[in-house]
């Protein structure tokens, strides 16, 4: 669990500016917000690393123990994905059921960087505490629910954050497409190149079916890829489109966490960049709508041009691409469960995650449970087809930096999911 007692020495060292893995962002009245140091970016890492998209919300009277943020069974209420929980009065926290999700097929590769040593194990303490599947009743209903595959064959070294990063994502696209089979792919480390590696190791997995880091084969099946990592823009990002090219394989990234801000590989025409909204709830918990989070990231690309599956926003967009696509839960105020038991800096146990980290994974879950397992940029020509039409909640409140408009905006995208996309 969580060292509490040591909590007010951690917020007056980050005030002093000591060298800490977490800096504290800003505080609000449902407690403090933490930026993990895997989450900042540097000047020296533009085009050479990535950073994660999580950040964490600090309440002192939560000690750990137990879960505390959104639920698999609230959002998708909210989100409408699943008919088991559809309509229940209010879509709250502790009164919406989890016990009955369901649904998912294939494979939903999550490409980080580093070794999360308890995965197996935390990724079953999510499942049981939601009623999720977590042994080997996943895919055709014999294969495993979750496994690891080394990018490079080899175990990597070990990287806190990115254990937290690793934690979010694979059990929040678990969350959303519960009979789909998980499997983390750890990059040797957040450099571009080593992730980019990863991608590809994660593309042939989902596209053959071969969950191994000797991954080869006729690309026959399909899935998704999430990407929760990014970084700034820079020149060199049109060579690396390329990786997000399998058949079959649909790639979402994180959309970023600094407003209005336009991050790499989100901004690659190939991938579904996500963005971030904020669940807002009455006094008694009840769902009562969203709004732009003032930190998803979203703008124009100023390398990509425009691809011509926004050509329907064209007035909007202009002459490059735009993002995000589409948009999820991501206001650290309103974050999600998570378990990690991998100690970071004295958290550890249940902890609050936000960022477009929780947008990236479970949009992926999102679009493996409609179904969708396209080639090429169909994904998005699906998604930009039913603009306008019950399939998204159009987001008219809030802002990134950039305003919500009606319709697609550098905000939210299209808005956020109402139940399955296209169905």
């Amino acid at each position: 669990m969580k060292k509490w007692a040591l909590f007010p020495l951690f917020a007056v060292l980050v005030l002093l500016g000591a060298s800490l893995s977490f800096t504290q962002s800003n505080s609000s009245r449902h407690g403090v917000v933490i930026v993990p140091y895997s989450t900042q970016e540097l000047p020296w890492d533009v085009g050479v690393r990535a950073h994660t998209n999580h950040l964490i919300m600090v309440r002192p009277e939560f000690t750990g123990t137990s879960p505390w943020g959104e639920t698999p069974g609230s959002l998708s209420c909210v989100y409408q994905t699943q008919t088991s929980v559809n309509g229940v009065s209010g879509c709250t926290i502790s009164g919406t059921s989890d016990k009955t999700l369901s649904g998912g097929s294939g494979i939903v590769a999550i490409v980080d960087a580093y070794d999360y040593a308890t995965a197996a194990g935390d990724f079953v303490t999510f499942s049981n505490q939601f009623g999720l599947p977590s042994g080997s009743t996943c895919g055709n209903g014999s294969q495993p629910c979750f496994s690891v595959v080394y990018a490079t064959g080899r175990k990597p070294k070990a990287n806190c954050g990115w254990a937290q990063e690793a934690a979010l994502d694979i059990e929040w696209s678990h969350a959303m497409a519960p009979k789909a089979q998980i499997v983390l792919v750890e990059a040797a480390s957040n450099s571009f190149a080593n992730l980019y590696a990863a991608v590809d190791k994660a593309s042939c997995i989902v596209s053959t079916g071969v969950i191994s880091s000797s991954c080869s084969g006729p690309a026959t099946k399909s899935g998704e890829v999430s990407m929760s990592w990014g970084g700034s823009e820079s020149s060199g990002e049109l060579s690396a489109d390329s990786h997000f090219t399998t058949p079959g394989v649909v790639y979402f990234a994180s959309s970023g966490d600094t407003g209005g801000k336009v991050i790499y590989p989100s901004a690659s025409p190939n991938v579904v960049s996500a963005g971030g909204t904020s669940v807002s709830r009455d006094s008694s918990g009840n769902f009562i709508g969203e709004s732009a989070w003032s930190s998803g990231g979203g703008g124009p690309s100023s390398y990509e041009p425009r691809p011509g599956y926004q050509n329907t926003v064209l007035s909007v967009v202009g002459s490059k691409r735009g993002t995000p696509d589409f948009s999820f839960d991501s206001d650290p105020n309103t974050g999600v469960s998570v378990y990690d038991s991998t100690p970071c800096q004295g958290w550890t146990g249940w902890l609050v995650f936000g960022g477009t980290s929780v947008a990236a994974p479970s949009l992926s879950g999102v679009v493996n449970l409609a179904s969708h397992f396209y080639s090429g940029t169909t994904e998005q020509s699906t998604i930009y087809g039913n603009l306008g039409t019950s399939n998204f909640s159009d987001i008219r409140s809030g802002s990134n930096g950039y305003p919500t408009l009606t319709g697609w905006d550098f905000a939210t995208g299209v808005g956020s999911s109402m139940g399955l996309i296209g169905k």
